[in-house]
């Protein structure tokens, strides 16, 4: 037992700092996500993407790619730890035996049981995050940090405040990692010679397998994270009791107009 417990640490510090890399090198990008998927139909902020990063290095400097950085930072690390334990979780609940290989439905399968245990984790954080990255520069800020967004938004609306998005993030969530972990599998499996283990693949092989996967699950959680943000940062009205399904309809309206308007 004893020399499992180190193996347990080493394994949860690396995780820890491989999110922590994923955190820091994706929150730019992040951030022009949520202000282009949060911006009004009506009159838009941005016109694409490249506006928008033209927009906030003008108006904030680089400091802007990186607001709300904080939260996800110190969320990273138990998510990830979190993440595969429910994954581990999937896989038992369908094996019956230990040398059993899983399908990919079935890969897919604990990839969503995965989703539903960082959900709890992620959400607080992803709500913290969201609102200081639609807070730009032009007049008084409302808020001075993720501190104070928790404390402003506990003071308001309690524990319930700081969870709302949770069913959107679920949404996202469960078909994400689900397509991540049955794309990682199958493309080891493709890129594993005939003869040899995965621990022999090479790491641009298994870049190449984590990259596709990642893709794979954006793919399938964009349109759902639109919601998610939407619904996170307070900007459109939502019905009750069923936020994330009356959301959808809403966004599905406004699309539907604003093809009217260009047609």
């Amino acid at each position: 037992m004893s020399s499992e417990h180190p193996s347990a640490i080493k394994n949860f510090l690396a995780g820890g700092f491989g999110g922590m890399c994923l955190v820091a090198a994706g929150h730019p990008l992040d951030t022009l996500k949520v202000r282009m998927q949060t911006q009004p139909s009506e009159n838009p902020i941005y016109r694409n993407t490249w506006d928008c990063v033209k927009k906030t290095a003008a108006r904030e400097g680089w400091r802007g790619f990186y607001k709300g950085m904080a939260a996800p930072m110190l969320g990273v690390a138990p998510m990830f730890a979190v993440c595969f334990w429910g994954y581990g979780i999937g896989k038992k609940l369908q094996l019956s035996s230990p040398d059993q290989q899983l399908t990919l439905l079935q890969t897919f399968n604990a990839g969503m049981v995965a989703g539903v245990f960082t959900t709890g984790i992620m959400v607080p954080g992803e709500r913290i995050k969201c609102i200081l990255q639609i807070q730009t520069s032009g007049g008084a800020a409302q808020y001075s940090g993720p501190v104070d967004v928790a404390r402003k938004v506990f003071r308001q609306s309690g524990i319930q405040g700081l969870y709302k998005g949770t069913c959107a993030t679920l949404l996202r969530d469960l078909p994400g990692s689900g397509m991540y972990f049955l794309g990682y599998e199958w493309l080891l499996r493709k890129l594993t010679p005939e003869g040899k283990s995965r621990d022999q693949l090479s790491a641009p092989r298994i870049l190449c397998a984590g990259g596709t996967a990642g893709v794979l699950n954006w793919a399938v959680a964009i349109a759902p994270d639109t919601l998610k943000s939407r619904l996170q940062t307070g900007r459109h009205e939502v019905m009750q009791p069923c936020p994330a399904l009356s959301l959808l309809v809403s966004c599905l309206c406004s699309s539907r107009r604003d093809v009217s308007k260009r047609n």
